[in-house]
């Protein structure tokens, strides 16, 4: 029976990994208008959506605030991930993670070693996986650009650690380090793989490798939305790990009420 909201008679939609805010390292906008063009372009049912980069407590407060007020509106179709610099206090960092989980409904957080300039092995990076772990939210880690603390490879020792968090690799490393994120995934059962900006070939490796129940569509801009879609669409996969790739494995890892 294919994994389809009701009266849809296609596989159902989620994206993992999507952006709503100014991002201060990246100086790019990401707006309300591009977010919802892109799901309706192509049709997706809910977007995981995160704030661009910050430095302090109070704008991302704000950014997640609008992410909230947002999935109000859009009850199930909008989902929150928290984006606090793990440069922050810890004790603030931790006020702010645990606010956005139990007041605001936020289904995981982000850590990206290079905007955030922050080794995922370090103090700062392992802030971000034990808060995760205590409040039982998956943590996804920007990888590719921005190495060393970028690679793939970096995750192991953490995900092996922390052995029940699910751990999402934003970009699979992006294409020079793919293998290195089919590697990860393969020794730590739980790190998944969002696959925005790879080839089809890579992805499509990903799933006959390690499965399509740990590969998940994501397209990290709304007017990425369509030709991430494509790709998965045109690659040879059969219904069901289409359905996986598109769907079930971002619910799944999000726990997500649809």
């Amino acid at each position: 029976m294919a994994f389809c909201q009701k009266g849809k008679e296609t596989p159902m939609i989620v994206d993992a990994h999507t952006h709503l805010g100014r991002d201060y390292v990246f100086e790019e906008d990401f707006t309300t208008e591009r977010l919802l063009k892109g799901m309706e372009t192509g049709k997706v049912d809910a977007s995981i959506v995160q704030p661009g980069t910050t430095f302090d407590l109070k704008t991302v407060m704000e950014q997640h605030d609008y992410i909230a007020q947002l999935s109000k509106k859009m009850p199930k179709r909008i989902f929150g991930m928290a984006n606090p610099s793990p440069h922050l206090p810890t004790d603030e960092y931790r006020k702010e993670l645990k606010r956005c989980v139990e007041d605001l409904g936020f289904v995981a957080v982000k850590l990206h070693p290079w905007a955030h300039a922050a080794n995922p092995n370090s103090s700062v990076g392992r802030k971000v996986f034990q808060a995760a772990s205590d409040l039982g939210i998956a943590v996804m880690v920007h990888t590719g650009a921005g190495v060393p603390w970028a690679l793939p490879s970096a995750i192991i020792p953490v995900a092996q650690e922390f052995q029940d968090l699910k751990i999402i690799l934003a970009h699979c490393g992006s294409s020079i380090f793919s293998g290195e994120a089919a590697l990860a995934a393969q020794l730590c059962p739980n790190v998944y793989l969002e696959t925005s900006w790879l080839p089809n070939s890579s992805i499509y490796g990903y799933c006959k490798s390690v499965g399509a129940d740990r590969v998940m569509f994501g397209s990290d801009s709304g007017e990425n939305v369509a030709t991430e879609l494509v790709k998965f669409r045109t690659m040879g996969l059969s219904d069901d790990e289409l359905e996986w790739c598109l769907g079930k494995t971002a619910t799944k890892v999000f726990n997500l009420p649809v």
